[in-house]
């Protein structure tokens, strides 16, 4: 058995001189994300199926998010007391576990407490892979590796709803019964791929491997840009823009449903074609060069939204936001990864990681009421205004790349 797990070690590539570990990660996003874009259009569906309102069936989804933030600080600090790779397949298995069980749910209580489970196992998945991902990656190609590993949530999250569309047509049940699936595979990846990090020759490592702590680091400009950032990723990409844009669809350019999923296609395919050149980016210009780039582009977006026209011009503010999120994806996450300068930073990261939580809860809140006060414009200056005060913080911020030698490539792991 060990010498098949070698074997497949071997044909793991390396994309770009990043260490192993990157693209094993990325894998493992990919399996997630594919499984969860095929279970989420299947959630407020199958919970209806039990009697509930419209409300409480969006309350299951809302009690995974919610779950995920207020476990976000346990996930933290047990990925400093037990390490990383433990933390990240103990999530992902309770996750799986939950979501299989999630599929053989008699009533509405039993459903909504097995997404809750599964937002505590997201939690610990999130956290504990970005911070290994940030342990692995040498400080010069963590731009690079965090976009390497977004890419893999990104692919897997446009696949997921096409492909989910099919399963449901076989069964209400049977996306959670498949996302369990992609769950399992993630599982096993991560157990026989992805070795102890004892085992992993990186230079960037320090010797004091001791947790770096939170509120210390909270003080750091740097850090508080990054957070910054995070919240208005939120707060725009994964609040605002999924529940303002089918609407604005529908009701301000008075097209069909279909234009908004073309748009989100759009965003996310210009993402992923440069998130390379984002993380490159981040890796040779500077964290707060790319950083800024991003957030002033995200502006721009927003505001050809708000008085788009036509679905032509807003199509193209559609890829302008994937610009800019090919530049707010990689740059934040290395500027955690320079903070925390190898230490175990499962509470820097859980802190990180809460930011976007919060922000995609108020995000949709926040412009709802705008939107039912004044119109789209006002509710899209929301997001202008959340990611111009990130931008004040990203321009205060002190430069955290230090001055690399020519890019050596990264030593390969002990097997």
């Amino acid at each position: 058995m060990a010498a098949i797990v070698a074997r497949v070690k071997s044909w793991v590539p390396r994309f770009g001189g990043l260490p192993r570990e990157v693209s094993v990660l990325a894998a493992i996003a990919f399996c997630v994300a594919l499984g969860f874009g095929i279970v989420i259009p299947a959630i407020p569906l199958f919970a209806r199926t039990f009697g509930v309102s419209a409300f409480a069936a969006s309350a299951v989804i809302s009690v995974f998010a919610a779950m995920r933030l207020v476990s976000s600080p346990a996930a933290g600090w047990a990925v400093n007391r037990f390490g990383e790779r433990t933390i990240m397949s103990s999530g992902l298995a309770i996750v799986g576990l939950s979501s299989l069980a999630a599929g053989f749910a008699t009533d509405y209580v039993q459903l909504l407490v097995l997404r809750g489970v599964g937002g505590a196992g997201s939690a610990m998945f999130t956290i504990s892979a970005t911070a290994l991902l940030l342990r692995v990656a040498p400080p010069e190609f963590r731009g690079r590796a965090s976009g390497l590993f977004q890419a893999g949530f990104l692919i897997g999250g446009v696949m997921g709803p096409a492909v989910g569309g099919l399963v449901i047509a076989i069964s209400i049940r049977a996306p959670f019964f498949v996302y369990a699936g992609t769950l399992l595979a993630a599982f096993l990846v991560a157990i026989t791929l992805l070795p102890r990090l004892e085992h992993v020759e990186a230079p960037q490592l320090e010797q004091d491997t001791e947790p770096i702590r939170f509120l210390p680091t909270l003080r750091l400009p740097a850090y508080q840009a990054a957070l910054g950032a995070n919240f208005a990723n939120g707060f725009v990409f994964f609040g605002l823009r999924s529940s303002l844009v089918p609407l604005f669809v529908v009701e301000g350019l008075r097209q069909g449903p279909g234009l908004a999923g073309i748009g989100f296609v759009v965003s996310a395919g210009v993402q992923a074609a440069l998130l390379t050149f984002g993380g490159r980016t981040a890796d040779r210009r500077g964290r707060r060069p790319a950083l800024v780039i991003g957030l002033a582009i995200g502006v721009i977006s927003l505001a050809m939204l708000a008085f788009a026209p036509n679905p032509a011009w807003f199509l193209i503010a559609m890829a302008v936001a994937g610009m800019s999120g090919a530049f707010l994806g990689p740059s934040p996450t290395a500027i955690v990864g320079d903070v925390a300068r190898g230490h175990h930073g499962g509470s820097v990261v859980a802190g990180f990681q809460m930011m976007s939580d919060v922000g995609s809860i108020f995000g949709p809140l926040v412009a709802g009421l705008l939107l039912d006060q004044s119109g789209f414009p006002l509710a899209f200056s929301a997001g202008v205004a959340v990611t111009l005060l990130a931008l004040g913080l990203a321009v205060r911020m002190p430069e955290t790349l230090e001055a690399q030698e020519p890019e050596p490539a990264p030593q390969e792991p002990k097997e």
